[in-house]
């Protein structure tokens, strides 16, 4: 077998290169070999993870394509354990001499380390429920497909008099991993993105979807609401700060609802950094919030095992507006008695576990009808430059973007000056009146997640913003 490292292809080559990733039987024999050298070090303990990734990228501005990359890249992360320390080193190459020099360097730092009392032996062989996110015509997509759908969108924004910029992606990946006491997971998934912004004068809007199946978004319909909202967006009028009604659409609720996915970890809320701290069991959202985390959701992407390799398992994190469970590391769980639920991260971390796939339940509201229904409010596109002020409270502050909008007597009326915004998250969630059903979003200040749009009351609205 070759060594491979991180090499840059012409977009040409893309769909090919996706092709070109490591059979099933050569990532395992990556996994045996360090564990086979591993064997004749000091090492009591040895875990090793591998991820390949595939990713290319058509980036387009000013109504014309600019860039084209491919990128494979292929990694090694050794952790080993000696006398109740562990340590983690990483490689690029594969040849037994650079996966040796790993492993010694991975020991070498763990006898630095002070012992951790809470380090646990790792865990032995286990069985995972199947799920299939490998999708064939997103691995296959090739520049000319991406440069064509690309074309598409910009005919558009000339025809409208406008300017397009954005950028169009697809890859896969896949990533093993396996220990010394007979574990061994593996799992591989495809991925794809468009996102596009459109100029009019001063005016902006923007449209973004993200899929294991490029076959779930159209790339022309992303272009065309983009379009409609930048044209509607000319001749902002200015409001006046306040609390409004708003219709938040799934990418602005994201990028908000986001930063509470930290807050339920049992790790937090033992460190007394969650927002959840003395509030678990009690009434604390809406009784029309209930989130959930779970990777096996048709909606979600994601491997189905945490760092360690434990099974990651559907937990129901907030019942009808009362938070009822965490997740748990093995350690975490562990120090308080309770099953851990497969959402630790690789050790050594200092964040110990997080719930990477949320599912927030939605409604039957449509955004049309969240309009139809408001007598004065606002729709919200999206949010930026999100930054938290209080974390207990979990009041963020941050702004509008790409696309606001006043509505009045249940119709959009005219376009709306961009606002700053200062709200609590906890207090959002208290006030939600309708909510839509829930879709796969993505945004830019959070991963994504499933999560519905929402009709608001009471957002706070600070300061209007100089553009």
């Amino acid at each position: 077998m070759k060594p491979r490292a991180k090499i840059r292809k012409s977009s040409a080559a893309v769909s090919a290169e996706a092709a070109d990733l490591l059979r099933g039987r050569e990532l395992r024999g990556i996994v045996d070999t360090v564990l086979r050298l591993a064997e004749s070090t000091g090492a009591e303990e040895t875990e090793v993870h591998v991820d390949e990734v595939a990713d290319a990228l058509t980036r387009f501005a000013n109504n014309a394509i600019h860039q084209n990359v491919a990128e494979h890249g292929l990694t090694v992360s050794i952790r080993t354990v000696a006398s109740g320390r562990t340590a983690r080193a990483t490689t690029n190459r594969i040849d037994e001499d650079s996966l040796r020099a790993a492993i010694e360097a991975s020991l070498s730092l763990a006898h630095s380390q002070p012992k951790d009392p809470r380090l646990l032996p790792m865990p032995g062989k286990l069985r995972y429920r199947a799920v299939n996110r490998f999708i064939k015509p997103t691995a296959a997509l090739s520049a000319e497909n991406r440069a064509m759908a690309v074309r598409r969108a910009c005919d558009l924004a000339v025809k409208n008099g406008q300017i397009a910029a954005g950028i169009y992606s697809n890859g896969q990946s896949q990533s093993a991993l396996g220990n010394s006491r007979g574990l061994f997971a593996a799992y591989r998934e495809t991925h794809s993105e468009f996102s596009i912004t459109v100029q009019e004068g001063p005016a902006a809007s923007w449209a973004k979807a993200n899929s294991a199946d490029v076959r779930a978004f159209d790339p022309q319909k992303l272009a065309a609401r983009a379009s409609e909202k930048a044209h509607l967006a000319v001749n902002a009028r200015e409001l006046a700060p306040g609390r409004y009604t708003v219709i938040l659409e799934p990418a602005a609720v994201l990028d908000l609802v986001g930063f509470l996915f930290y807050d339920f970890a049992a790790t937090a809320l033992e460190d007394k950094r969650s927002c959840l701290n003395d509030r678990m069991g009690k009434q604390l959202f809406g009784q029309n919030i209930t989130i959930s985390d779970d990777v096996y959701h048709p909606l979600q992407q994601g491997a189905p095992f945490d760092g360690e390799g434990l099974p990651r398992q559907r937990v129901q994190l907030v019942d009808r507006g009362i938070p009822k469970n965490l997740v748990y590391s093995r350690a975490a769980a562990k120090a308080v008695h309770k099953q851990p639920t497969g959402h630790g991260f690789a050790l050594p971390n200092e964040y110990g576990e997080a719930p990477m796939n949320l599912v927030f339940a939605g409604g039957d509201f449509s955004i049309d009808k969240m309009v139809a229904s408001t007598e004065r409010g606002l729709l919200v596109t999206r949010l930026w430059y999100i930054r938290e002020v209080d974390p207990y409270e979990k009041v963020m502050t941050g702004m509008t973007r790409d696309g606001l909008f006043l509505v009045e007597n249940g119709r959009v009326t005219a376009a709306v000056r961009n606002f700053r915004f200062n709200q609590s998250i906890i207090e959002m969630l208290k006030n939600v009146e309708l909510l839509s059903p829930a879709v796969r979003a993505t945004g830019e200040e959070a991963f994504e997640m499933v999560v519905p749009a929402m009709k608001v009351r009471d957002f706070h609205f600070s300061e209007v913003t100089k553009f």
